[in-house]
């Protein structure tokens, strides 16, 4: 996935087109002309200037087809010509001393006072790059340009005498060929500063000199000086001076048919009898090691390939050397490819995380794409869900609309309702996309028409009832965006869009009070719901307006959801999906951090529902409670335990934040304030609202992860046990979740097709990202102190306050 760096030129010899290049203007003040009789200044008899350009070509010092005039100027200073002229000399006849002489004329006067001067430019720099773009010429009053070499008349200004405007005219002309990086506002900034400067510039040394400023044309690449029928450059001779000869090889990166022979053989079966008996030496071993521990997004190298090929009969026992072996194989070459899928067959059984990275874009092959997924059908209906929503992105790259990954999915969802549910839910929502909505659609139908056909169940449901009980979700849906409408185009305050909802519940949509047959909620299928209580709904004070609904449940419960219209909850879906995982993941290590990986499901690329968890904001509660230590309090009392709460409540509060640090960091989950950070009371701390992922944040400086100074506080303090003991999970924590960083990865790169926007973006600059969060340089015991040093970093950060403070005046004024 690393981006080589390549520089990509063309030759000379191999352009056939004529020198073209812009005379653009003369600036500076031309010298007064006295009258030829008297010699004293005349000015009833000053005649304007009549300019003219003569540019001629000089190759080897002698010149090469005719000179070329431009048309005459009248009006000036300065005098603009901004005229093209093309020569009938071309760029493959070029030599390395090829210059141009360029000298301008007045006709005004008399002949012999017509030279104002001269200046003469090499073609070539000391690199044997043709100069390009902007050229500002010194020229040589009273002199006709010099084409012999060394000239006489260089337009180059004398090192010695260059200043600070001759630096920032480079860099400039560096701008304009966009060798710089363009910034709106800093290049407004830089331009008026460079006029700034000019002036001074003119004032300080007057107007003694004329500078012509030409334009040589720019191609797509560099074009680097070659003669015609030759592979070598003309340099000066090396033994002459002690300066470095820069020579380009011309063949660098092409294909080259000896190495490519010799690959061939070393590759070749014949040589697979002897391979099969080869062991690496110890050196070779530490070699193989160090490429296996690479993460799935490293490219391997041509000597690490030819390595692991080399060895690849040693290396089936290894089973986490199988997908690194799959990247070695060359599988345009037939035989070579057989080859390798027979190894593959042969292979120690891989693990399921590494099967995912088997699924990513860089592996077409049919065959190991079916491999990965036999692998898949180990793993049980809890880890599938896990990477239910990657790999129905993986369908992206598949070869066919109904392949084998399509087809087992829907297999396993036509055992498991709450698979078909999800499955159903992501399919139907990447259906509008232009590319691959036909193979969307196509497992859309596999799974519809495979639940049809389901025999009833132990509860009398057949496959019509099961399905028909999915796309009435659809339905529901479609309602609730509706009444999210209406509700939004009610005019007034909160409370009267908050009676409007319920007016319509009760009244128009009084059927969504009491559904004909109970339906599966979209977030936990298993559950059924028979309708909403109106009394019970409300909406959030915000922008959109997003409802909160309190549905029946079927066993006479209730559960309350949360709908957005007019907002993209796949980024959300996504962070809460790697939160669930974490947790997973953490637990499967006997660490419990009181997670709380609350459901969110994107119906939409605009709207969705998220699971409502009874809450509030760390900012309503410092603004209520003045403290986070007098809000737990309140529910939790202890008059003999530390800080007046109970034991279990300091500790979930301490394990919460300390996993959320961790996991907010690894995803670079960014615009955090204290409106976006919830508290349960039984002490769960959890975020919300994930719009900005991978390193992204709306505001300036953001710290390595969001600890406040109140959260600290409530854990007595950056001194207290209970601070240490909070820095100590954090670390366990995060060695864990290094060790699952392979499998952390392979799902994200699996959503690189995805248009979930912070992925979409830039899919591979985000990934590089979220592997540097993981520090696999790191030893465990250097990533306890790298960790260490990122809390102290973010508790001390200042410049988070003050925007804490600004969000909030924000929120008061909303």
């Amino acid at each position: 996935m690393g981006a080589s760096s390549e520089f990509r030129f063309f030759l000379s010899c191999d352009i056939n087109s004529p020198v073209t290049f812009r005379i653009e203007k003369l600036d500076g003040t031309l010298p007064v002309k006295q009258s030829t009789d008297s010699g004293v200044i005349s000015t009833t008899e000053e005649k304007k200037p009549e300019l003219y350009i003569e540019c001629a070509l000089y190759i080897d010092g002698a010149p090469s087809g005719l000179p070329m005039r431009t048309r005459l100027k009248t009006t000036g200073p300065p005098y603009c010509w901004n005229e093209l002229i093309t020569l009938s000399s071309k760029y493959r006849d070029l030599t390395a001393h090829s210059q141009l002489a360029i000298t301008v004329w007045d006709v005004s006067c008399g002949k012999a006072e017509g030279l104002i001067g001269g200046a003469t430019i090499l073609l070539f720099n000391s690199k044997m790059q043709m100069k390009s773009g902007k050229q500002k010429l010194r020229l040589w009053q009273g002199k006709e340009a010099d084409g012999s070499f060394p000239t006489s008349t260089p337009g180059k200004v004398p090192r010695h005498e260059r200043g600070e405007l001759e630096r920032l005219e480079k860099l400039m002309n560096k701008f304009d060929r966009g060798q710089i990086q363009s910034i709106d506002w800093l290049d407004r900034l830089m331009l008026k500063s460079f006029d700034t400067i000019k002036e001074q510039e003119s004032s300080k040394h007057g107007n003694s000199h004329l500078y012509l400023v030409i334009h040589f044309c720019s191609f797509e690449h560099r074009v680097v000086f070659q003669e015609s029928g030759a592979n070598l450059l003309i340099t000066s001779p090396i033994g002459s001076t002690n300066e470095f000869v820069t020579v380009w090889d011309t063949e660098l990166g092409k294909f080259n048919p000896s190495e490519h022979k010799q690959l061939k053989l070393a590759r070749s079966l014949d040589r697979g009898i002897i391979d099969r008996d080869l062991k690496p030496s110890s050196d070779e071993r530490k070699a193989i090691h160090r490429v296996l521990k690479y993460p799935p997004t490293r490219t391997l190298g041509g000597d690490e390939r030819q390595l692991l090929w080399k060895f690849r009969f040693s290396l089936m026992s290894e089973k986490r050397a199988l997908t690194k072996f799959l990247r070695c194989v060359e599988w345009s070459d037939v035989q070579e490819a057989k080859q390798a899928i027979q190894l593959m067959y042969k292979w120690e059984m891989i693990d399921v995380c590494d099967a995912l990275e088997l699924l990513s874009p860089l592996f077409e092959s049919e065959e190991v794409r079916a491999y990965a997924v036999s692998v898949l059908e180990r793993a049980d209906d809890e880890e599938l869900q896990c990477y239910l929503l990657q790999l129905v992105q993986a369908l992206r790259f598949e070869r066919s609309d109904r392949s084998r990954l399509s087809h087992f999915l829907v297999q396993r969802a036509l055992q498991n309702i709450e698979l078909a549910s999800y499955l159903r839910w992501y399919v139907a929502v990447e259906l509008p996309d232009h590319v691959y909505g036909k193979r969307f659609y196509g497992t859309y139908e596999l799974l519809s028409n495979g639940m049809r056909d389901l025999p009833p169940g132990d509860n009398g449901e057949d496959g019509k009832q099961l399905w028909q009980s999915l796309v009435r979700q659809t339905e529901l849906t479609a309602q609730l965006c509706s009444i999210t409408r209406d509700v939004r185009n009610v005019r007034g305050n909160t409370q009267k869009k908050i009676e409007k909802l319920r007016q319509l519940l009760t009244g128009l949509l009084s059927e969504l009070t009491y559904f004909d047959e109970p339906i599966r909620s979209p977030l936990t299928p298993s559950v059924l719901i028979k309708g909403i209580v109106a009394a019970e709904s409300t909406l959030f004070k915000s922008a959109l307006h997003p409802l909160r609904l309190t549905f029946r449940t079927e066993d006479e419960g209730s559960c309350k959801v949360i709908f957005k219209k007019g907002d993209d909850l796949r980024q959300d879906q996504l962070v809460v999906q790697m939160v669930w995982l974490m947790d997973r993941l953490l637990k499967l290590e006997n660490l419990d951090l009181c997670l709380t990986p609350y459901k969110v499901l994107a119906t939409g690329h605009d709207e969705g529902m998220l699971e409502f968890i009874p809450s509030r904001s760390l900012a309503q509660i410092l603004s209520e409670h003045r403290s986070i230590t007098s809000y737990l309090q309140k529910f939790h009392p202890d008059e003999h335990a530390p800080f007046g709460i109970t034991a279990t409540c300091l500790e979930t509060f301490i394990k919460s934040c300390a996993g959320y640090s961790v996991i907010t960091y690894i995803l670079g989950i960014g615009d955090r304030h204290l409106d976006n950070l919830l508290l349960t009371d039984d002490g769960r701390l959890f975020h919300v609202d994930f719009a900005f992922i991978l390193g992204r944040d709306p505001k300036p400086f953001p710290p390595p992860m969001k600890l406040c100074k109140e959260m600290v506080e409530a854990m007595g303090g950056a001194e207290s046990q209970y601070y240490t003991r909070f820095k100590s999970y954090c670390c366990e924590a995060y060695n864990i979740l290094r060790k699952s960083s392979n499998l952390i990865l392979n799902l994200f790169y699996l959503m690189a097709g995805s248009t979930i926007p912070d992925i979409a973006s830039d899919p591979e600059k985000g990934i590089l990202k979220l592997q540097e969060k993981f520090r696999l340089d790191m030893d465990d015991e250097a990533c306890i102190h790298f960790f260490q040093d990122l809390i102290n970093e973010s508790v001390s950060a200042l410049f988070p306050q003050m925007v804490e403070t600004i969000h909030r005046w924000a929120q008061y004024w909303r």
